[in-house]
């Protein structure tokens, strides 16, 4: 099924000729290029083949060109060559959606059967194309993830490519951009789909109870444990656990739980027998979890450990331009749940969703499609009072007040995790509480992780 083009980037030229013979052996068809430049030309969303390139050349460089060709189609498969063992370099490249990353000198058979494998997937992503503008469909990724930004295409480029794995993943988002929604799409698309996923809210576990919880326990290990129980872990055997904000783990807990990570073994308490897991890890953090680290709150090894394949969330205003979009599908699914009729939203109504804020992201987004529904004004009580009849400087006030009340909420009025969160110094957050009337006891929002 490898049929397609191979275009073939190296500055050396005799390297470059010798590649292309040794791989025209195996039967495929080379064309090749000095310079990036060129190969550009003939890329485009139906191009049925490959890009294989030296990583260091002058002018263009493999890096720039891979970012080039994801901006024209991040599905086109591209293999990177370098002659240097860099490492930090190779997770870089992986990051950002290379196929592959090949180190000089290479056996010529493996870099055929790479290519090979590349040109297969191109194909059945062209297949796919096809029939689904045939059918008029959309894939199911697309439907839970929708956005026509580079931001969602890369990212359901990533999660099709990660998802086929047993890869453990790090999913990394602001408050409520979807980041459970990614976890189970992840699940749904991989082997283990019809195996359980258990969702485990590391910030909700009782701590006089997280052992027992995540690893189970034989009856008489401590007060009350009568019989013998499954813990979490145990009972996702075969399928995904999903850690939810991870870096709400108890530091204690996160040297046992590397270990779980690291030999995919646990021990019920109360018991010296090892149980094997046959499991996967996805787990999602909405902090920064390098800076927590830093802060002497989160292991460096668990981090490294965890981090095999990473996937950012956008949030909303990474992608202005998926808000519409975005607003009139879940008007439809909140018509649907609450059993009324579709709803035709006026364009006006549409621009004036599109230009708000939503520091909230699409858990905000969601409450003002559901309110429309229920019919409601879509615009919750803003204190601020009307936006329409504020200047720029009463707008962005009330914006950054808005910022600082949800950090606070979101970690329940500590004021150290709020100004480390926003990159402010504590005085500065002072000030600013102070300007704007603004007190560690504040409500809940909708959005608050502290809601039920």
């Amino acid at each position: 099924m490898s049929e397609g083009r191979v275009l073939l980037v190296d500055d050396e030229e005799e390297m470059r000729h010798s590649t292309a013979q040794a791989l025209g052996l195996f039967g495929l068809q080379v064309d090749t290029f000095a310079s990036a430049e060129n190969v550009l030309e003939l890329l485009g969303y139906s191009f049925s083949g490959l890009v294989i390139s030296d990583i260091r050349m002058p002018g263009m460089d493999g890096m720039t060109l891979l970012q080039r060709i994801r901006e024209l189609d991040a599905e086109i498969p591209v293999i990177l060559l370098t002659g240097h063992a860099d490492i930090q370099l190779a997770v870089k490249a992986m990051r950002e959606g290379v196929y592959d990353f090949i180190e000089k000198p290479f056996a010529a058979q493996h870099l055929a059967a790479i290519a090979k494998r590349a040109l297969d997937r191109r194909n059945l992503v062209l297949e796919n194309r096809r029939l689904r503008a045939v059918a008029g469909k959309r894939d199911d990724i697309e439907a839970r993830l929708p956005g026509r930004t580079q931001a969602m295409v890369d990212l359901r480029y990533r999660l099709r490519a990660i998802g086929a794995t047993d890869a453990d993943t790090l999913i990394i988002g602001e408050t409520g951009v979807g980041k459970e929604v990614v976890a189970r799409a992840l699940h749904d698309i991989s082997a283990r789909a019809d195996r359980p996923l258990i969702a485990i809210n590391c910030a909700a576990l009782p701590e006089n109870l997280i052992e027992s919880e995540l690893f189970g326990h034989e009856a008489g290990a401590f007060p009350g444990a009568l019989r013998p129980r499954y813990g979490k872990f145990e009972h996702g055997r075969g399928g995904t656990i999903l850690l939810d904000e991870i870096g709400s783990m108890p530091f204690d807990l996160q040297a046992k739980f590397l270990r779980v990570l690291q030999e995919r073994v646990i021990t019920r308490l109360g018991s010296n027998e090892p149980v094997q897991l046959d499991v996967r890890f996805v787990a999602t953090s909405k902090v920064d979890l390098e800076a927590e680290v830093t802060a002497g709150r989160f292991r460096a090894d668990l981090l490294y450990r965890l981090n095999v394949a990473t996937l950012h969330v956008p949030a909303l205003t990474q992608r202005k331009a998926d808000i519409p979009l975005l607003f009139l599908q879940l008007v439809r699914e909140a018509a649907a749940r609450y059993m009324r009729n579709d709803i035709d939203v006026p364009p006006e109504m549409i621009s004036d969703i599109a230009e708000r804020s939503w520091p909230g992201n699409v858990r905000e987004l969601r409450n003002a499609a559901d309110r429309l529904v229920l019919g409601l004004d879509p615009k919750p009580d803003d204190p601020a009072g009307p936006v329409e009849s504020q200047k720029l400087a009463d707008k962005v006030a009330a914006y950054e007040r808005s910022l600082i009340a949800r950090a606070l909420a979101a970690h329940g009025g500590s004021l150290r995790p709020v100004y480390e969160q926003l990159g402010i110094s504590r005085k500065t957050l002072y000030e600013k509480m102070q300007r704007y009337g603004l007190d560690k006891k504040l409500p809940l929002y909708d959005d608050d992780p502290r809601n039920p």
